[in-house]
């Protein structure tokens, strides 16, 4: 068995020249608008997956140019994938109104953003021992599949970061997660340590844009975690300067009910889980625990690599959402069984007219 010793490590590159990549400024260069990638998947995926993400990819063209808004769930380690390539067009050309994600996912962007030259990347990660993977923490890395993240970068947010909830800790202030990133971003204090064009941020577009972020169950993130620490020992006076899960559902609630009353609105999920759930039920809230009348969804999607199994809910195909109330039999809906990391790029293309 390789060791890590043994195995090569190597440095993260970005995958597209800079002259191919999208400009920190918004504006489309020739690749977005070549039409190339759409052209391929309409002409190429025709039967099974392939055919539904095609079927996919029009609808949720169609939603936006009807005046929909579209919600993206992120599960998974979708940031360190740097999905940010293409999703922070995505935001920029306002296919996306609104995020819900893992707090893995909200911090992951801009560890990546501020740290991504000192990753590692491991290709025979499947090949690694339980030796190799302590060696590995030794070391001062984290594995998420092929990538290794630097503690020592996660530690640079950290301490920038803790800087703005003593700030609100001492104001008296309540922010949702992502607000505090938010303030971080416009501060300009992480711009030094930029290791990539910030366009490929996709925290930064949304940041941008003033785009509402949902994050259920932040505090099991890394730095939902040093929020804990830091308010064990006494750091932070009052832990609910982070306004909390159920806040973020009474506020999603009033927001569903504002945007929907003169458009619709549909979601498009990346794994499972929490953020796929979270807000998907914020239909039957209002239609049955409030007994007020909401919309459906307009539009679901979901790319899943969950194998369809009893009871579980990363599993479930969408028809079984119509029996909580969530979905409406005339909701287009979607499932694609493949990995997101190849999926996502292709559907944000084809909307993106690349």
């Amino acid at each position: 068995m390789k060791t890590v010793s043994t195995i090569k490590i190597l440095k993260k590159h970005q995958g597209i020249p800079k002259n191919k990549v999208i400009s920190l400024n918004g504006e489309n260069n020739s690749l977005v608008q070549s039409g190339y990638i759409k052209n391929f998947i309409e002409h190429n995926f025709r039967h099974f997956n392939a055919s539904i993400l095609r079927e996919a990819a029009r609808e949720w063209k169609k939603q936006i140019e009807n005046g929909s808004y579209m919600m993206l769930t992120m599960a998974g380690a979708m940031s360190t994938a740097e999905i940010g390539n293409l999703l922070a067009e995505m935001i920029r050309q306002d296919k996306i109104h609104l995020i819900c994600c893992t707090g893995a996912n909200l911090e992951e962007d801009i560890f990546n953003l501020v740290g991504n030259k000192e990753y590692r990347i491991i290709p025979d990660w499947r090949n690694l021992s339980p030796e190799d993977e302590q060696r590995i923490f030794n070391e001062g890395y984290s594995r998420v599949t092929d990538t290794c993240v630097p503690e020592k970068v996660m530690d640079r947010v950290e301490n920038l970061i803790i800087k703005e909830w003593e700030k609100a800790d001492k104001n008296g202030e309540r922010l949702f997660p992502y607000e505090y990133f938010y303030r971080l971003i416009n501060s300009g204090v992480l711009e030094k340590y930029y290791q990539i064009d910030p366009s490929e941020s996709w925290l930064i577009a949304a940041c941008n844009k003033n785009l509402p972020i949902i994050v259920p169950g932040w505090e099991d993130s890394t730095l939902g975690n040093a929020f804990a620490a830091a308010c064990i020992k006494g750091k932070i006076k009052n832990p609910s300067i982070i306004r909390s899960g159920i806040e973020y559902m009474i506020w999603f609630a009033d927001y569903y009910q504002r945007i929907t009353a003169d458009r619709e609105m549909g979601m498009f999920q990346i794994g499972g889980g929490i953020t796929g759930d979270f807000p998907i039920c914020v239909v039957p809230l209002i239609n049955i625990d409030l007994k007020q009348k909401a919309k459906f969804w307009s539009y679901f999607c979901q790319i899943s690599d969950s194998t369809t199994s009893y009871g579980s809910y990363s599993g479930a195909i969408p028809n079984e959402k119509i029996t909580w109330g969530k979905l409406d039999p005339n909701t287009p809906r979607f499932i694609i069984e493949s990995d997101a990391t190849i999926v996502a790029p292709l559907i944000f293309a084809y909307v993106l007219g690349m």
